[in-house]
């Protein structure tokens, strides 16, 4: 439904986005990650038809975005970073808005203004003007215009920045929903969404994308791997479980937190740590009442693909390979 080729941005002097090549199937779930400014917003503008590539082609369920504007868009579902919208309006008739644009018309029309008034839960403020909504309220809103029209593509740009817990849960709830028959790219920072919603994820750095993997897949790129992660009840019992553990075999760093108790002994590549831990725990009879399998971490893969200093362009080829 989405494909892009060779797809660039370039602003004066700056490359914000950098040759970007990849396609979105229906039923996916993208998360495209990276840091600030590192082209996320640049590219889902281009996507969306909000602005023009300096270079490369974008395509959306089958158009080609800039020789048939019209036709893309009407497929496609657009929450812009920040929600905008026209402030002074009421949240209904900014809904009516949108509904006109789109061309929804009679029981259609009102079937679907209905629905995303309730799956949004907009009726409490439905007359309420936009401009004096919590920030909460405005992404609804944003959300309600990108769904309104029951669109086959679906273009969120960090969604659920600045909504309470709750209201993360909300929406990252309608997204699994939604991709049960529609494809979806999430824009985002907030590394947590990719585990909630995503079932791939497209990291970009500089403009660039350095990694194109399922979050599984990119865990498994994390030191913590398989990483052993225990609390103890008592500082004694860290202290000789941070010595011993250092010394079996298949461990090539401990790291320990005396205020929480906490110590997390990290394999050496593909080694199993698990079974000589828990010999260990059984053997000196330590109190431990929690103790984990790590899957790996996200945020520290991240790190390592975004800081400058830990770019490696021989790294993101293997990655993407």
């Amino acid at each position: 439904m989405i494909t892009t080729k060779h797809l660039s941005k370039r602003y004066g002097d700056n490359l914000a986005v950098d040759d970007l090549t990849f396609s979105v199937a229906p039923g996916e779930v993208l998360g495209f990650l990276g840091a600030n400014g590192a082209g996320k917003s640049t590219t889902m503008r281009m996507i969306a038809g909000f602005i023009s590539p300096s270079a490369g082609q974008v395509s959306v369920c089958g158009h080609d975005i800039a020789k048939q504007p019209v036709e893309a868009k009407a497929c496609m579902g657009y929450l812009p970073e920040g929600a905008p919208s026209y402030g002074e309006m009421t949240v209904g008739e900014f809904l009516d808005f949108v509904a006109d644009i789109r061309a929804l018309n009679g029981e259609r029309r009102r079937e679907r203004r209905a629905l995303v008034i309730d799956r949004l839960g907009l009726s409490p403020v439905i007359d309420q003007v936009i401009e004096t909504l919590s920030k909460g309220f405005r992404r609804r809103v944003g959300l309600a215009q990108a769904l309104i029209h029951d669109p086959q593509v679906l273009i969120l740009d960090e969604p659920t920045d600045g909504l309470d817990p709750n209201q993360k849960h909300e929406v990252r709830r309608l997204i699994n929903e939604l991709s049960k028959d529609k494809l979806v790219i999430v824009s985002t920072h907030i590394l947590e969404e990719v585990h909630e919603v995503c079932t791939r994820a497209i990291i970009i750095a500089n403009g660039r994308i350095v990694a194109d993997e399922t979050p599984s897949a990119l865990e498994a790129r994390s030191r913590y791997h398989h990483a052993v992660s225990l609390r103890f009840e008592k500082a004694d019992d860290l202290a000789a479980a941070r010595r011993e553990i250092a010394l079996l075999p298949e461990v090539v760093a401990v790291e320990s937190d005396a205020r929480e108790l906490r110590l997390t002994a990290i394999p050496k590549p593909g080694a199993n740590v698990l079974a000589g831990v828990g010999a260990l725990i059984e053997r000196n009879q330590w109190h431990v009442p929690e103790l984990h399998l790590e899957s790996g971490r996200l945020d520290e893969v991240f790190r390592s693909l975004t800081e400058p200093r830990g770019i490696d362009s021989s790294a993101a080829a293997e990655l993407c390979a």
